[in-house]
């Protein structure tokens, strides 16, 4: 009993020395930082966790990265890519799911790989027969240097969102598009079917407007809701927008007119702003 007692002390002991020790090691910063991004796109999200290396006065692409050779697009794993609903990248289509983000760098054009094998370091491993899709686009030189290698999102709808890959003087958008509109409409004109009161009407005539879909039922539902919310200078916004998307500059002008009033009469200036943007777009 007196054996057992002295091992079990021991390894608590031990077990205690051990964890103070890693307590005590002092941290160490990864010299690539890794940023995970996420960006909202259509129904899903897209989420990309990649390392981001320092330029550190070194020459990028065609030196360190050398040109035609396959890069991990980004330091130390290889970059991934998730996409939590099917998307449309370049015109090609790629269902839900993760991928690794290589590429191939060139002087002209660079090819872009998305690879069904994840979690591989590098691109040491990487097989191209594992490759789900291949592209090509074309980098752009910028004037101002990007010493850390980033990624990031621009011009973002809820339909479209460009990706730049971005270090040096080197920038490399990749075009996306949503490919969920059909699914989007539907759910649409399902909510339209509920209940007056709750039916989401800036959201559905925003996304008829801005998808260039039905504007005659953009238009229905927005008298619809100029009904239950007279005093509200927003929907006498959409109103004049479609309006004069349909070509009908007078009506936009007076429907807009009316929604400055109503934005002054709440001292609202932001629709103010964005009436008076419509009469102005109209007189042009």
């Amino acid at each position: 009993m007196k054996k057992v007692i002295i091992y079990a002390f021991t390894m608590l002991l031990a077990c205690v020395t051990l964890n103070t020790y890693a307590q005590e090691q002092p941290r160490i910063p990864e010299a690539s930082s890794t940023q995970t991004i996420i960006q909202d796109f259509g129904l899903g999200k897209i989420t990309i966790t990649y390392s981001r290396p320092n330029v550190k006065g070194r020459k990028i692409f065609g030196g360190i990265n050398p040109y035609g050779e396959v890069w991990r697009t980004g330091a130390n794993a290889a970059t991934t890519i998730n996409f939590s609903e099917n998307v449309l990248i370049e015109g090609n289509k790629v269902p839900a799911g993760t991928y690794s983000l290589f590429s191939i760098p060139g002087q002209n054009t660079w090819t872009i790989i998305l690879n069904k094998t994840v979690k591989q370091w590098g691109a040491y491993s990487y097989k191209k027969e594992d490759d789900f899709l291949r592209f090509t686009v074309k980098p752009i030189t910028v004037k101002e240097k990007r010493e850390t290698f980033t990624m990031a999102f621009a011009n973002s709808t809820t339909k479209n969102t460009d990706l730049y890959i971005i270090w040096d003087h080197t920038a490399v958008p990749i075009h996306m598009q949503t490919d969920d509109d059909a699914q989007i409409t539907a759910n649409i004109e399902k909510l339209m079917q509920g209940d007056i009161k709750k039916r989401p009407y800036f959201n559905a005539i925003q996304y008829y407007y801005e998808n260039d879909k039905d504007l005659k039922k953009a238009m229905q539902w927005a008298l619809e809701a100029e009904k239950l919310e007279p005093n509200g200078p927003w929907y006498k916004l959409w109103k004049a927008r479609i309006q004069l998307k349909m070509g009908n500059k007078g009506a936009a002008i007076a429907t807009a007119q009316q929604g400055v009033k109503l934005a002054k009469d709440s001292n609202d200036d932001e629709y103010v702003r964005l009436n008076e943007a419509v009469i102005s777009q109209a007189k042009d």
